[in-house]
């Protein structure tokens, strides 16, 4: 399926359209550094029991969906999302996000709450209250090291493709140390990242959303500032996570935060790609999330 959003044209991959012509929608969201086939597991699982799934490509992970303006705040990510729903003509759907893909869940819930019957997100607390996981977990900023490093101009740009794009395939080992990485898998990814513009979008996630005053709460982006998510919100953690220490969850969620009702959930033996690593498991807590507020 092709979405937009405006001049933008983004791919979607989709399962149970056919199937479930009435069907809720179930609204996938990728992170770094990954794609959005990284949901391969869960489309078709989800489609079995009822719902029409789309994971679409983030903006910029192909030269369509790159804008002129080279705008890839959190704000312009979650006006994808409304404009992905608004061309569905669907008035509510459920949103699963992944690494940045969750940051853009939260505040795209907290923002428009009206469009979503639950939020799901993997790996990645809220993002208005990282400062707070950070003050409590301090040793997360060791974690945070390639944020820091990617703000480097020229330097970043270099050392990510060094290699054959040695340093990513490092932070997938890195971050769910557990798990390998296929070969076709990594070519596929590794197809994405070279194409036009990509690794320049890649970066500009942390450049612009990701800076150290925005880690440690010095700064005032506007997504800092909306801490009130009233959606249902399944939050899930590996407890091997190498990128976002599990701890963190203990201390982002904070429940005046979620009038509607939030769950952590920590799922031991995976790291950072829980939805890759134990599908199974994950793809039964979506399907319980979903159904628990119906």
């Amino acid at each position: 399926m092709r979405l937009s959003h405006g001049d933008l044209d983004f791919t979607a991959y989709t399962c149970g359209f056919q199937e479930n012509p009435n069907g809720t929608f179930v609204l996938c969201l990728h992170g770094f550094p990954d794609n959005a086939q990284t949901f391969r597991f869960q489309l078709p699982a989800l489609a079995k029991a009822g719902y029409r799934v789309l994971a679409p490509m983030m903006r910029g992970y192909e030269p369509s969906s790159q804008p002129v303006d080279q705008d890839y705040s959190i704000p312009a990510l979650t006006g994808d999302v409304i404009a992905w729903i608004d061309s569905l003509g669907a008035q509510k759907v459920h949103l699963v996000g992944h690494d940045w893909g969750a940051a853009v869940a939260y505040l795209v819930g907290a923002m428009a709450p009206e469009r979503f019957h639950s939020l799901c997100t993997f790996a990645v607390p809220p993002a208005a209250r990282f400062a707070d996981g950070i003050r409590a977990v301090p040793s997360q900023l060791f974690k945070s090291w390639y944020m820091m490093f990617f703000q480097l101009p020229g330097l970043a740009e270099w050392t990510l493709e060094r290699n054959d794009w040695a340093l990513v395939r490092k932070l997938w080992r890195t971050w769910s140390p557990g798990y390998r990485l296929d070969d076709p898998d990594w070519c596929g990814l590794r197809a994405i990242f070279e194409q036009l513009g990509v690794k320049q979008a890649m970066l500009a996630y942390y450049r612009q959303n990701a800076s150290p005053s925005v880690l440690l709460g010095l700064g005032n982006p506007e997504a800092a500032s909306f801490t009130r998510i009233p959606v249902r919100t399944l939050g899930i953690t590996g407890a091997d996570d190498g990128c976002i220490d599990t701890r963190m969850f203990d201390h982002c969620f904070h429940e005046k935060d979620f009038p509607q009702g939030f769950r952590a959930e920590r799922i031991a033996g995976v790291g950072h790609f829980a939805h890759l690593e134990n599908p199974k498991a994950i793809n039964q807590l979506l399907l319980d999330w979903f159904a628990s507020g119906s």
